[in-house]
């Protein structure tokens, strides 16, 4: 297995311009793609997730043309994808598998989905059940609730409003949205518990109005999407930065003292996780903003110690786990079930490699508490259990002056492949 060895370093420094969101990316590639007309899409996120729609977009006949280095054309279908027989490879983009099964279903067609073992791991029967209790014919080919699926041609009605639970996956709901459109019927979605993660619902709403449907929102518990609705493309769609990958660069001018800044994503952002900067602040930092940029610094000493509910960033709320390493108190990050179906189980996988770096966990059915040890461990070796953002997280902890080993660091090209070289450039001894 590949390892990287991270030196030790006490302070950060310089700029980072961020790669493009990957929630926003696959969503503007799929909504692009089933509206009408062509769509420009510029700063696209290059990953192996991104790189999962594309294939997929194109096996489903959807013509696409990369016309720059983060730039590419599709050309709209007006909600019907050509290929009526197709199975696709999704491996684990869950932003790419949630919408996809949703607007398969509707697409009159015989498609295979399937992915990665963890993929097959990641629950979908909430999305699968509500899809079929309207009419759709998804069959799962291995294990009940889980991918991989078979989705055959059916007629869904939409007279009933569809139900589905709010607080295992927020893709579900997303896919719900994305879809139903393509009825052409008036929908009407009802959140049965919680809701959880709803900056995402916001950022799928926000892209559903620029390519021309106004969903109506009935507080968190219902959504309409009103007759007659076609996607019409808007012509070009600037990406924003990845806010949650913004999180780890913003923390590290918390943590090493900054400043450092971010460029492609700033106070008007559409993203959710851009509030993390609510908690760097509540943990000591000073953070200052622009349109299109947001800067840390902080003073020496400790950060303050926290006590949140991250219901609102769930990924960014990981790097959140790290900056508690260097609080002056146990800190406690609530609301966090939904990390144990994510690319792993990230609340246990949090937890045991915490505890390699020498903190106390104490690790609840949806919360975290973090007490920082008198000194990190040098040396300690991070699984990363093949997921991005374990890896990213732990790359901080050579800011607390000691070297840290990354096992498998190339798991990071699911959202952001030269993180390691753009983190490096900060690090000062």
């Amino acid at each position: 297995m590949k390892t990287l060895t991270l030196p030790a370093a006490r302070h950060a420094h310089g700029t980072v311009k961020l790669p493009g969101s990957k929630s926003i990316s696959n969503r503007t590639l799929l909504l692009a793609a089933l509206a009408q007309g062509n769509t420009e899409i510029h700063e696209l996120l290059a990953s192996d997730d991104t790189q999962r729609m594309l294939e997929a977009l194109d096996t489903l006949g959807v013509k696409l043309e990369q016309t720059g280095t983060h730039q590419w054309q599709v050309e709209g279908t007006g909600g019907q994808f050509p290929v009526k027989q197709a199975k696709l490879f999704l491996g684990n983009a869950g932003t790419a598998f949630r919408p996809l099964t949703a607007a398969l279903a509707l697409s009159q067609g015989d498609y295979e989905l399937s992915g990665i073992a963890r993929m097959h791991e990641r629950p979908i029967g909430d999305l699968v059940d509500t899809l079929n209790a309207a009419g759709a014919a998804i069959e799962y080919l291995q294990n009940p609730g889980f991918p991989p699926l078979l989705i055959r041609p059916a007629q869904l009605d939409t007279s009933q409003a569809l139900r589905v639970r709010g607080d295992v996956s927020s893709q579900f709901l997303t896919a719900l949205l994305m879809a139903l459109p393509l009825t052409g019927q008036e929908a009407r979605i009802e959140v049965v518990g919680e809701l959880i993660s709803k900056p995402y619902i916001e950022i799928t709403l926000n892209l559903m109005r620029r390519f021309g449907i106004e969903v109506l929102r009935h507080g968190w518990n219902a959504f309409t999407i009103p007759a007659g609705s076609t996607y019409k493309s808007p012509g070009v769609v600037q990406v924003e930065g990845d806010a949650s990958s913004a999180s780890y660069f913003l923390a590290a001018g918390a943590i090493g003292h900054g400043p450092v800044k971010v460029e492609g994503v700033g106070r008007n952002s559409i993203q959710g996780d851009v509030r993390f900067v609510e908690a760097l602040e509540l943990m000591g930092a000073t953070v200052s903003t622009g349109d299109n940029w947001i800067e840390v610094r902080s003073t020496p000493g400790k950060l303050r110690a926290l006590d949140l509910d991250c219901n609102h960033i769930p990924d960014a709320a990981m790097t959140l786990a790290i900056l508690a390493l260097f609080a002056e108190s146990p800190s406690t990050l609530r609301n966090i079930a939904s990390w144990r179906v994510k690319e792993t189980d990230r609340l246990t996988a949090m937890a045991t490699e915490l505890r390699k770096v020498g903190a106390i966990i104490e690790e609840g059915s949806d919360y975290l508490r973090i007490t920082p040890p008198p000194e990190l461990a040098p040396n300690a070796q991070i699984d990363t259990y093949d997921d991005h953002r374990m890896a990213m997280c732990f790359s901080l902890v050579a800011l607390g002056g000691v070297p840290i080993v990354i096992n498998d660091p190339n798991c990071v090209a699911k959202t952001f492949p030269d993180y390691f070289e753009r983190f490096a450039m900060l690090l000062q001894a």
